[in-house]
Parts: C-alpha cells; structure tokens; sequence
C-alpha cells in the first residue's frame, strides 16, 4: 500500500511511499517495522528524514494506530528511530554504509579537483550577478496579475503569439531578420534549437551536415547522436571558407558568422553572399548560430545572414548570455519551407517551453527594459574586456589575442614552440583555468590557442589572471630553455676528441 492519495482531509505531515513488507508470514506490526528497515537501510530514507504521524500513517496504510505505535516503538529501541515529543519521529544515523547498485544508476566521472584560488577563465554562463532579478520581479507580478487564467495552461508547443510578436520586430530592429510570427517558434535554448532542424533534415534525408573548424566541440557530439555525420570546414580571416563546402555532400551547414566560435572573427560580406548562393546551389540550409551577436564593442551592430535569404537560413539564438541559461528561453527563426515540420518536432519533444517566462520576457522586450539591460551589460562587459586584453598584453609574451571585438571570449593564439596542453597545465599550475582549442578542429589540423572568457571574472581578477598567465607561459620558456641547454651539453660531449681511454 502507499501513501499517496490521502483518503482523510485532515491527515497531516510529510508524504512518504511506505510499502507494507509482503514477503513471509507476519502480522502488520512486524510488516511494517521490516518495511521502515528496508528502507533505511537501503538509503531511500536518509538519516534525519522526518516521517509522518503515527495518526497520519495510520490512516495511508487503512491499520489502525496502534500498530504503527507499536512498530514505531520496535524501531526506536532498535535505534533505527528517534522519537520527538510533538513533532514525530525522524530517521537516526544508524552508521550503515549504503550500498549503491550501479547497475542502476549511472554516475558522470568526477571532475579533476582543482585550486581553491582558480580563476576560471573557461567558456560558460556569463555573469549570473547581472541577471535583472527585481526587474524581472516586478514584471512577473504585472504578468501574474494580468495573465489570463487558459494562458496558464497548454498553449501552443511553438510558443505564445505575444513572445513570437515581440520577438520578430525585436530582431527585425536590432539584427535585420526578417521574418513575422507564424515563421519563429520559441525553443529552451540554442541546442534545443539546431537538434530540431537537424531532426527535420535527417528525416528528409540530410544527413550531411558541415561545421566550421574550429567550432563548439560539444554541438559536434550532440550532432552525432542524431546520426549526422559531420564535416569539417576550416575558417580564416573572413570566416567559414565557403568554397571548401562544394567537395563535400553537405546540404546543411552551421555557422557562427556573427563572432565564430571561438576565433572571434566577423564573416566578410563576400562570404555571406557566397553562403547563401551556395545553399540555392544545393538546395540547402544554414543554421545561423547568434549565440552572443548582442555583446559588440568597437563596431556597430551587424546584420544576421538570414536577412540575404530568409527562405534558405534558419536563424538560432537565446537569452541565455543576455539574461540567464537557467531560464531555458530562445528562438528559432525558420525558413518557410520548414515551419510546419519544426514546430511538429517542437511539440513532439516536450509540448513547449515554459509560457509564464514567455510572457516576462515578451513585456521586457515591450518596455525597453530589455534593450537598457542589454546596453547595460555592453559596458559592463566592455570593462572586463579592456582589462584582460591590456594584461595578455603586457604579461604574455608572444601570444597574439583575437577576436574580442564582440561576445564575451577572446583567443589567445600561442606561438608555434609552445605546446598547447602544456600551457594548459602551466596555467592550471598558477590557478588560472583555461579551454584548449585542439579537440575544436575535428578533421582538420589543430592551431594552438586557448579560450579565455572573461564575463564571470572581475576586473581584479582579470588583471590577476593576465599576470598568472605571464609566469605561466614564461615557466615553459625556462622549461624549455634548460632541456636546450642539456641537449646542447650532451651533445658537446659526443664532439670532444677521442683518446684512448674512451675504448677501454
């Protein structure tokens, strides 16, 4: 029996899944008081678990009171519980090692332990300190006053019209895109996003899908659950090298044309255009990653290659480096062509993103709080970024940064002498965490660099982390330096004129 779905009103105190031991012969007290032992010994019930009312239990379990008095007296003595006058028994610590089944459960490996003084520069959410919590507050009591109550309820999988509304003459005004309502569907980020059009693609039949090299390496493998096979393309200066798309059978391809991830260049405008001829080449598709386009510094904002040709780019992004991840809110501005089927597969993976946070973030979009948020956090993050570029700069010696003028990372591209994961261990030696590039590359031959994001780290430590960096790079040099200097003396040994005694 369980003790769910009360039968009495007034029955009172925590609920608790209690199945009464059926195994063997027994009357109810000893059935119980051996079902209380499984379960605490079993961990299901962990020391300092409150457990309901002899009355309560009572009356889940259709036994009458004096049985659970008594089991509950049994297990006290045993020292499994601990009566408190008042406010019923809890769990005691027994001292019992659980054991755990790992057949049953599956555990991620732990990470690697690191420095309690680390600063750590890798990619990840940005500054969770920033997120506009009495802002947002305040406009969930308007929305929770205002909303009507069928709102609350299951609303179109693809989003609510207000949000899509808002968010097409939003990105129509700060990025170009053209599109209305009925072409955006509101998804929980940016992943969510690109796994439905490659689901829709894959059933249609494209199964080739490009990338840029180097790219986010985590995408790749969440491609390759979902049967894609996945091509390397490489970058340069001005971005995805289109011409090297024509040698592969890709119909799709996925690009960060806006600041790539993670060199930080912007895609020229001749590439842009090259693109999008390419897609009608193919009949083809490009997913259009903007996943942090909002954050631009030296320059003025720039369009979104959707704008070229709305029918043959499908435009992805988020709220998630803007305002939190945790909030699980983006976008997916879809072709036409491919509405229908996105929406299907929208619905047919979680029936919708969560409709009260649509709601927030539709008025934020409204009101203009979330464009002054956006502006806020520019310079907010604009300071960050000057601080670390001026550190690499006048620490590291030798090392090159890039793309920062935009999002919230930069590249430090390291001199060819040195070796990547060396670096990465000599910056973890000095308490600085960084992201290595290498596995980012795929097929195509690694260049060494490192990601260095900048958005969760103070000023301070910005500074700090530019100085750590510095003795690091320097650490390998002398490193480097004293194994020159013992090849050199071994080989000074094996020059020096022979005598006799050499042979003997």
């Amino acid at each position: 029996m369980q003790t769910h779905g009360r039968s009495r009103a007034a029955a009172t105190g925590p609920d608790l899944l209690m199945l009464l031991a059926a195994h063997g012969q027994g009357t109810l007290r000893r059935r119980l008081r051996e079902s209380v032992r499984d379960a605490i010994r079993s961990g299901r019930l962990p020391p300092g678990t409150r457990l309901p009312s002899s009355r309560t239990l009572a009356a889940d379990l259709g036994v009458s009171r004096g049985v659970v008095v008594e089991a509950f007296t049994q297990l006290s003595a045993e020292g499994f519980l601990i009566s408190r006058p008042g406010s019923g028994a809890v769990v005691a610590d027994t001292g019992v090692q659980v054991i755990q089944h790992t057949a049953d459960i599956r555990t991620a490996a732990p990470l690697p332990p690191r420095p309690a003084h680390e600063i750590d520069l890798r990619p990840g959410p940005p500054d969770l300190a920033t997120f506009p919590r009495a802002t947002w507050a305040k406009v969930t009591r308007e929305v929770l006053g205002s909303v009507a109550d069928a709102e609350l309820g299951y609303t179109p999988p693809w989003g609510v019209e207000v949000l899509r509304a808002q968010l097409s003459e939003y990105l129509a005004r700060v990025r170009g895109v053209m599109t209305t309502p009925s072409d955006m569907l509101v998804v929980s980020g940016v992943t969510q996003g690109i796994t439905l059009l490659v689901r829709v693609l894959h059933a249609a039949g494209v199964v080739d899908v490009a990338v840029e090299a180097p790219s986010n390496s985590v995408q790749r493998q969440v491609l390759a659950r979902y049967g894609v096979r996945v091509w390397d393309i490489p970058v340069d200066g001005d971005g995805l090298v289109v011409e090297a798309l024509s040698g592969t059978p890709c119909r799709a391809v996925i690009v960060t044309p806006g600041h790539q991830y993670p060199c930080g260049m912007v895609m020229s405008a001749a590439r842009r255009s090259a693109l999008t001829r390419w897609a009608d080449e193919v009949d083809g598709l490009v997913i259009e990653d903007e996943y942090d386009t909002a954050f631009r510094y030296d320059k003025m904002q720039i369009g979104a290659v959707q704008a070229l040709s709305p029918g043959r780019v499908a435009l992805v992004g988020s709220v998630s480096k803007t305002l939190a991840p945790g909030l699980r809110l983006g976008w997916v501005v879809c072709p036409p062509s491919l509405v229908t089927d996105v929406r299907l597969a929208k619905r047919d993976d979680d029936f919708g993103s969560n409709v009260l946070a649509q709601y927030v973030l539709a008025r934020l979009i409204d009101t203009g709080d979330y464009d002054r948020h956006i502006r806020q956090l520019r310079r907010h993050y604009r300071r960050r970024r000057d601080t670390i570029v001026d550190a690499l700069g006048r620490e590291v010696r030798d090392a090159v940064v890039e793309g920062y003028s935009a999002g919230l990372h930069l590249l430090l591209r390291l001199p060819a002498s040195v070796d990547e994961k060396e670096y990465i261990a000599a910056a973890e030696a000095h308490g600085v965490a960084l992201l290595g590039t290498s596995p980012m590359y795929g097929a195509q031959p690694p260049r060494p660099a490192v990601v260095i994001a900048y958005g969760r780290a103070s000023p301070t430590q910005l500074d700090e982390a530019g100085r750590r960096l510095g003795a690091a790079m320097a650490a390998l040099g002398e490193a480097a330096d004293r194994r020159r200097t013992v090849r050199g003396e071994h080989a000074n040994e094996r020059r020096r004129p022979s005598t006799a005694v050499d042979y003997f």
